[in-house]
């Protein structure tokens, strides 16, 4: 009998990698890509899996970093993306980066090749007809006018295509707690708050005064042509805010009223950064207010000024660009579905994930959900102490809602990072106690163990692996 073709609208990294795996597991796939019919702003050529911005995959480190273990876990997994970038590696020290032509090439011949995948080069307007069934948009953040309104029509949510400010995220256990306090402005009981749900960190008004000079002072981004005009109310980035005064940020986002620092109660502060929880599992604080266009090498030298954070490792980096994503959390299910309409998936950076692989990850994700629903097996999700489990729940659910800040989303785009993992048990070593830097590598390795054991788990590697 033959069977009924998976949709996958999009011929970018994710779109790409979901139509591969789904062909490999056995069912037929129709992708459809616009370019060549209707080109965009950014995009170059007609290939797929085209490389718009940066030729890295970023690092290659599958022992102590997340999107090191992000690609071990996709190349467990037969990921073309992955196979294409290995296979058109450019040398990058510890980094994974591809000549970008080569890639696209390799990607786009796979692909052609696959018996069991017909890619057809059209716009597809508006969501999918209903005789499709099964499909996947994996549009990225420019996808078409036509087919975002219809995603806007379909989830009553807005599907954002604006810029988009987002604020640096901190990893919580980098924090100098003996120089930073838990404790809500007034001591203010919000929902679901306890008085301390933010961490404070006091500058004198020598501190500050640096700080702002700092702020100045530092390298800025330039917005790309095809981004428009980059500003609007209430999101305006903490450089632009200190350029309109030496004082504003201090009664702005770092005013110090009601606020009592824990460690030296007699001594008031000039100025208070504060961070505010960013994930379900306490693991990231978010640096309110800090939206920015400095480079991000700038940001890490400038914040780490903020005391309290001179040893601050960031999930993520600010900024603020036009980006287009659905609020994942509320219209999503566990298996990337929309909950509106069974069936159809979302794959890739419209999702509400950062980056290259992140994107090719967890269209290989919703490939793989997407087929099993096809062949009648059970879609299980990956285990959460895995990279694709960890970063599919920071897009279905791992986010905190803005219960103090009546309709603004928390959700954002992030890429893959150690506090999206559940944490682990560092293994101790005997006769020695670990601090600092050792400690904190003990801790991704053993992340990065248990994750790679779950996820041959999950895809029933090891029971291969014994049976033979």
């Amino acid at each position: 009998m033959k069977q009924t073709p998976l949709h996958v609208i999009g011929g970018g990294l994710a779109g790409s990698e979901a139509a591969w795996q789904a062909a490999e597991a056995g069912v037929p796939v129709v992708l459809h890509e616009m370019r060549p019919v209707r080109g965009t702003d950014a995009h170059k050529t007609d290939g797929l899996a085209e490389l718009v911005c940066s030729n890295s995959f970023r690092s290659d480190d599958a022992e102590t970093n997340a999107v090191g273990l992000l690609h071990a876990e996709m190349r467990l997994s037969g990921s073309l993306i992955m196979r294409a970038g290995d296979a058109n590696q450019v040398p990058a020290g510890g980094a994974l980066a591809v000549d970008r032509d080569g890639f696209s090439q390799a990607v786009t011949r796979a692909l052609e090749d696959h018996p069991l995948i017909e890619i057809t080069r059209e716009e597809v307007p508006g969501l999918p007809p209903a005789e499709w069934d099964q499909a996947i948009i994996a549009t990225g953040p420019l996808t078409a006018p036509g087919l975002a309104e219809a995603i806007r029509r379909e989830t009553g949510a807005e599907a954002l295509a604006f810029f988009d400010a987002i604020a640096p995220i901190v990893h919580f256990d980098t924090i100098d707690m003996d120089v930073a306090w838990f404790q809500s402005r007034y001591d203010k009981v919000g929902p679901g708050g306890t008085g301390k749900d933010y961490i404070n960190c006091p500058m004198d008004k020598d501190t500050y005064l640096a700080f702002v000079q700092a702020l100045l002072d530092g390298e800025k981004t330039a917005f790309k042509e095809w981004e428009g005009t980059p500003y609007f109310d209430g999101c305006l980035p903490i450089e632009v805010m200190a350029e309109r005064g030496v004082e504003t940020l201090r009664h702005g986002p770092m005013k110090p009223m009601g606020l009592t620092n824990a460690h030296k109660p007699d001594e008031k502060p000039y100025a208070v950064v504060q961070l505010r929880q960013d994930n379900a599992l306490g693991t990231l604080y978010n640096m309110v207010g800090f939206q920015t266009k400095l480079k991000y090498g700038e940001q890490v030298r400038v914040f780490r000024m903020i005391p309290g954070l001179e040893n601050a490792e960031f999930a993520r980096l600010g900024g603020l660009h036009r980006n287009t994503y659905i609020n994942s959390p509320a219209l999503l299910d566990g298996t990337l579905q929309l909950k509106s309409r069974p069936g159809l998936r979302f794959a890739g950076q419209i999702t509400g994930c950062e980056g290259y692989v992140e994107s090719a990850a967890m269209g290989l994700v919703a490939g793989r959900f997407a087929a099993a629903e096809r062949l009648g097996r059970a879609l299980t999700p990956p285990p959460p102490t895995t990279a694709f489990g960890a970063l599919l729940n920071h897009i279905t659910g791992g986010h905190i809602l803005a219960e103090d800040e009546p309709g603004k989303r928390s959700f954002q785009p992030m890429n893959v990072n150690f506090g999206l993992f559940p944490p682990v048990e560092v293994p101790k070593q005997e006769g020695k106690r670990l601090r600092g830097k050792e400690k904190s590598a003990a801790k991704k390795r053993a992340l990065t163990a248990r994750a790679l054991a779950d996820c041959r788990a999950w895809l029933g590697i090891a029971e291969k692996e014994a049976a033979e």
